[in-house]
């Protein structure tokens, strides 16, 4: 993809500013300044609520930037139709933990591509699904105690942990990560030609 214009990214995550650094894209990061939890009382399905999300965070960022391409993103856990964010606490990470390592869960992730003067909203979003290892409980008070659970939907990070809790994905890695480089490679490419 040769797309080099400067991309603005609505998320503070380090990761996905990686990920685009990382495939050669010139990117600047510009948090939206949403209120997540609005969202969350809504009955909807979760690849809906993926990309509502997506969307409200490039339009957030996009308003203040209406000639820039504006990417917003945003990753949730499917368990079985239960949505799950990032934790708020320790031990809602403990119980996040216990629930997704015992399950085969969907990590989600809704992508949002707006320019404002060209009339671009684009959104869709990645499904992959993660086979998880069996933890024991000292694996789990361990992780909790690490910390890495902090800003993760699922409370965990495929990046940091490795296959060491994973057995198998099915779909993208990136995706696990935060942002399915495919997918964007993909509606980039339909935004510019």
């Amino acid at each position: 993809m040769d797309y080099k214009l400067p991309i603005i990214l609505a998320s503070a995550s380090p990761r996905r500013k990686q990920l685009l650094s990382d495939a050669g894209y010139q990117i600047k990061v510009v948090p939206p300044t949403i209120d997540e939890s609005a969202f969350a009382s809504e009955r909807i399905e979760p690849c809906e609520y993926a990309e509502r999300l997506a969307l409200a965070k490039a339009k957030n960022v996009a308003g203040d930037f209406p000639e820039s391409l504006v990417i917003g993103a945003d990753t949730i856990v499917d368990l079985k139709g239960e949505i799950i964010g990032k934790p708020a606490n320790a031990e809602e990470a403990e119980q996040i933990t216990r629930k997704l390592f015992g399950a085969v869960h969907k990590v989600i992730t809704g992508l949002a591509i707006v320019k404002i003067s060209d009339n671009i909203e684009l959104v869709s979003s990645d499904i992959t699904v993660v086979y998880p290892r069996k933890m024991s409980d000292e694996q789990i008070s361990s992780h909790i105690k690490g910390g890495t659970w902090q800003g993760k939907a699922g409370a965990y990070a495929i990046q940091e942990t490795g296959d060491e809790f994973v057995e198998k994905i099915q779909g993208s890695l990136t995706n696990v990560m935060g942002l399915p480089m495919e997918l964007l490679q993909k509606m980039l490419k339909k935004v510019v030609g």
